[in-house]
């Protein structure tokens, strides 16, 4: 699996990032986290506000922090 954390680099960006490393560490899942903060590769996935999680290409949320719970909720319907 691999989830890419899509941002200018900002607070928030670096707050789902580490809600994301909870997350999977909590579920017991091993992924790859990819922080991806060249605008045109963000524009590319159609996201349009930031922080933005993908999880294997699909955008999973845009434009907010999940809570490392909401995150293992997604991750357990994938």
């Amino acid at each position: 699996m691999i989830i890419k954390i899509l941002g200018s680099g900002c607070k928030n960006c670096d707050a789902l990032k580490e809600n994301t490393e909870a997350a999977l560490k909590e579920a017991g899942i091993e992924a790859e986290i990819i922080k991806v903060q060249d605008m045109k590769d963000i524009v590319s996935y159609g996201v349009m506000q930031t922080p933005a999680l993908v999880i294997d290409e699909k955008v999973a949320s845009f434009g907010k922090v999940l809570k490392s719970k909401d995150i293992i909720k997604i991750l357990e319907k994938i």
